[in-house]
């Protein structure tokens, strides 16, 4: 497949399993979107680990360093699998995976470049040496184990946003790497 079907085929997946799915050029687009996305978060939780997160200007009054108790987070996830529309967390550069899971509102920007058309193909990104944690989030959580009623937001984020980037960084190093603990280097 070539790289803009992977793209799509990522794109239609994550929309199937509830996800709402957006693309940007850059990270002003970026930035623009996801002004969009969050307009209606009370406090918003960023990272602010990696270029991405970093580019994210959210105002000063909504900005909480407790992503425990925000109500919405966005950061730049691992990567994604076009196959299952599923993103990838890692706990690369010491991010906590569990950040977009206790959020109602998880924001994942992802780089086009880092969407692998099924598991296989990113796990043999990995080699022998992934990270600690990979956690695979396809689309909103759901749960219809009380009472066969199907519930939102229970085990994980109950809206899922996806800010496909398309454009590389120019500034970004072609291989970065992981916490000294996994031994790992990116995949890209």
């Amino acid at each position: 497949m070539t790289r803009t079907e992977v793209v799509d085929l990522f794109t239609k997946n994550a929309i199937k399993a509830g996800a709402e799915v957006a693309r940007a050029k850059d990270t002003g687009e970026l930035n623009r979107i996801a002004g969009e996305i969050l307009k209606g978060a009370q406090s918003i939780f960023c990272p602010k680990v990696t270029r991405k997160e970093k580019a994210i200007v959210t105002a000063e009054d909504r900005r909480t360093e407790d992503y425990v108790n925000a109500s919405a987070c966005i950061e730049e996830v691992f990567g994604a699998v076009a196959e299952t529309g599923s993103v990838v967390l890692s706990s690369r550069e010491g991010k906590p995976v569990q950040i977009g899971l206790l959020t109602a509102h998880h924001v994942a920007i992802l780089p086009a470049e880092k969407i692998y058309e099924k598991l296989d193909d990113l796990f043999a990104a990995y080699g022998d040496s992934p990270p600690t944690n990979i956690t695979l989030e396809t689309g909103p959580s759901r749960t219809a184990d009380i009472e066969l009623i199907l519930t939102l937001g229970v085990h994980g984020p109950e809206r899922l946003s996806i800010i496909v980037v398309e454009g590389q960084d120019r500034k970004r190093s072609r291989k970065r790497t992981f916490p000294a603990e996994t031994g790992a280097s990116d995949p890209s």
